[in-house]
């Protein structure tokens, strides 16, 4: 009888351990660090935005989303143990990179088809010293718009109670060259938190508005019926 292949939409606490820990960073300054400086001239803005040990809390890191590089350059902009929600479709067996997303900590998730376990796994990884990762357009659309913004991390941002810090990834001009001495580039800016208490349409908002500016998108978003009353309110006066 062949083994049960693991379902890893569920994770679990103990799964995010100093072991893994420290493979995440040995990861990330081994591989992700060297990799980026040799094949990418990178800037990385805005880490004051990022929380302090004085305001440690619930954090879900949130970007858009140019390519495959993305996960590995936020968590090099943020410097912090981030578990990526990613498609199911990259934990099956035969998947190039399946034994490396394992091991990093992500989870998966069937995007057509939510399900509880989704809401356990991210309780139970936001319960330990790591935070989460999302990229709220779902596939990557490596152009300077934003539309089609799934409100997913939304929601899960509001079950969790966890604010949400946006990252921009700005610039970002294709995969490495294989020609000796050439790099692309790419500029990585981490923005203001959002407060998961703000309504749902203000947080997308909020989010796309960071998001725009610092990667110099088109922002599709639809302005908040409060902004708009606010707007009118002034006007009046």
């Amino acid at each position: 009888m062949s083994k049960k292949e693991r379902n890893y939409n569920r994770r679990y606490p103990s799964e995010y351990n100093i072991f893994r820990t420290m493979f995440y960073y040995g990861f990330l300054y081994t591989v992700v660090v060297p990799f980026m400086k040799i094949f990418y001239n990178y800037e990385i803005t805005g880490r004051e935005n990022l929380p302090t040990k004085a305001k440690s809390g619930k954090f879900i890191y949130t970007a858009n989303h140019v390519s495959i590089f993305d996960p590995p350059m936020v968590t090099m902009a943020c410097n912090r143990p981030i578990a990526y929600m990613a498609k199911k479709e990259l934990f099956e067996k035969g998947e190039k990179l399946s034994w490396l997303v394992k091991r990093l900590g992500a989870f998966a998730v069937d995007r057509s088809k939510p399900e509880i376990a989704t809401f356990k796994t991210v309780r139970d990884i936001l319960s330990t010293s790591w935070s989460l990762g999302v990229f709220p357009q779902g596939g990557t659309r490596p152009y300077g718009k934003l539309e089609g913004i799934k409100k997913g991390f939304v929601v899960i941002a509001k079950n969790a109670k966890a604010d949400i810090i946006p990252v921009a990834i700005d610039g970002w001009d294709g995969y490495p060259k294989l020609k000796p001495f050439t790099r692309r580039n790419v500029k990585l800016h981490i923005g203001k938190p959002i407060s998961y208490k703000l309504p749902e349409d203000v947080i997308i908002y909020q989010w796309c508005e960071q998001i725009s500016k610092l990667a110099n998108y088109e922002n599709c978003a639809p302005v908040p019926e409060s902004y708009i009353e606010k707007e009118t309110a002034a006007a009046v006066k």
